[in-house]
């Protein structure tokens, strides 16, 4: 298991995009170590974690799991989900270790 940071390319806390470079790099190295692409992460800095209508639209990959941290109350709140052509279904997510 890894984790891959990538920059947002719009560079705002309202709105993500994964910049291209970055994106590439991260799918490449997953693909030459022979691993899956199990889950994407992203925050909401001032909303739910819950997937917005831009996150629904973003998800193009229908296997992983979609996890969103909401950042807006005290602690920060985990939740997955499982997009597949724009049908959302809450996801389970086990962190082990």
């Amino acid at each position: 298991m890894a984790v891959h940071r990538a920059r947002n390319k719009l560079a705002s806390p309202l709105r993500y995009e994964l910049h291209p470079t970055d994106l590439y790099e991260i799918l490449d190295g997953i693909d030459e170590a022979g691993l899956e692409l199990g889950a994407i992460y992203h925050s909401h800095t001032r909303s739910a974690p819950e997937p917005s209508e831009t996150d629904i639209n973003l998800a193009l990959y229908p296997d992983p799991l979609y996890v969103i941290v909401g950042l807006k109350g005290d602690e920060p709140d985990v939740r997955a989900w499982v997009i597949r052509d724009g049908q959302v279904s809450q996801g389970e997510l086990q962190v082990e270790g």
